[in-house]
This record gives structure tokens, sequence and C-alpha cells, in this order.
């Protein structure tokens, strides 16, 4: 069994660095781009979504309305292992609004309604709750009480109302990120070991990747609208 910590200010550094390192482990099921291991751009990507969530983790605090907010789900038996978590950001000037922003589960403890509650209770803070996923994911947020609203990109947006709130969300900006030394050097690292056709290859490979997924996206909700 688990049990669910609310937190409004960063967690101490050894759950910290459980719930990067799941980021990490799971970055194809919980990232927007959704890229394979197969592809040289992987480790690349890794980092830069693993620096984001550092940054929302680290910008945590309680005094500010717009901050990230996480819940962790502990297990019950030992309460220093993280088994999933949560991460969201409220909406500003909107207290009952929020966007999850991330949500994992380790694979070994899936399947027995850890991210239902995770949800459960971001849902009781703030009912008016917004998501976006990849097509295929979107029966089990329905599940949960999501209802899908439109198309985004390679994402179907969904959320508990049927629209999105008008207030504004905190998000990270991902561009100085992308611009860093640290990925810069990443990204040389990679062509040094792969080669420029390859990683020419791997980058028109994710375009059309993002190209398919923005169809599947498109063609659910068309669907469900139907």
């Amino acid at each position: 069994m688990f049990t669910l910590v609310q937190l409004d200010t960063p967690p101490p550094e050894s759950l910290k660095s459980q719930v990067l390192q799941m980021v990490v482990d799971y970055f194809s099921d919980i990232s927007p781009v959704s890229l394979t291991p197969s592809n040289p751009l992987y480790q690349l990507y890794q980092y830069v979504i693993g620096y984001e969530v550092h940054l929302y983790l680290q910008g945590m605090d309680a005094a500010l309305d717009t901050s990230a907010r996480l819940i962790l789900a502990l297990d019950d038996q030992d309460p220093s292992q993280v088994l999933g978590f949560a991460l969201y950001l409220p909406v500003k000037d909107d207290p009952e609004a929020c966007t999850l922003a991330y949500l994992a589960v380790q694979a070994s403890h899936r399947r027995h309604g850890m991210a239902r509650a995770m949800l459960q209770q971001m849902i009781t803070r703030h009912p008016h709750a917004e998501l976006a996923c990849v097509a295929s994911k979107v029966p089990v947020f329905e599940a949960m009480g999501f209802q899908v609203l439109a198309a985004r990109g390679p994402q179907v947006l969904m959320n508990t109302w049927a629209h999105s709130s008008d207030g504004m969300i905190a998000v990270q900006d991902l561009a100085p990120i992308f611009q860093s030394k640290e990925v810069r050097q990443i990204h040389a690292y990679l062509v040094q070991q792969h080669g420029k056709k390859a990683m020419s290859d791997a980058e028109k490979k994710r375009d059309r990747q993002l190209d398919q997924m923005a169809r599947q996206a498109q063609a659910l909700v068309d669907e469900r609208r139907a």
C-alpha cells in the first residue's frame, strides 16, 4: 500500500532525487515528445525534461499561489521510498483550477490505483483540473473523470470541466534550457558519437513522429465530437 503526501515547498533532497530519477526512467511515458531510446536525441530530451522538473521543484514556494505543487505516493512500509508522483501547476486568479504537468508511477506498482488516488487528491484541491496526454492514454484519463476538449499539437487536451480556465499558469520556459551550455555540450557529444547525418535523421524521425501523434490526437478529438 501507499501513503499520499502533499508538498507545497521543495521536497527533501532524498525524495527529490527519486522523483528526478523517475522522470529520467519514464521519459518516454511522460514526455510530450515521447522519443524512444533508439533515437539519438533521447538523451538530450531526457536531460531537458529532467532539468525542467528540477526547476519546478526548486521553485516551489507555499507563499506563491502560482508555484508548482507536488503529490508523492510513498511506500507504507518504507516512507523514504517514492512510488509515484504528480506535479501540477495552480492557475493564477482561479483557485479552483490547475494543470497537471507530470504524472508517473513506478512500473512495479502500477494498476493499484496510485495514479487515480494522486489525481483525486489534486482534484479535491482544484476541481477544475486540466491535462494533456497522447491519444492512446485518453481512455485512461476518461475513466478518471476527465473529458476531451481539443487537440493541442501531438497531445489531447482534457479537463474535468467542459472548458479550460481563463487564468494563467506559470509554465517553465524551455528555450533557455535548450540554449544552455549543458545542452549544447550534450548535443556536441551526440554528434561526435553518432555523426551529423545520424543526428539529422534523428531530428527528421522526431518531426515525423510528432506529426503522426498530432494526426492521432486530432482524429481522436474528431471521433469524440462525432
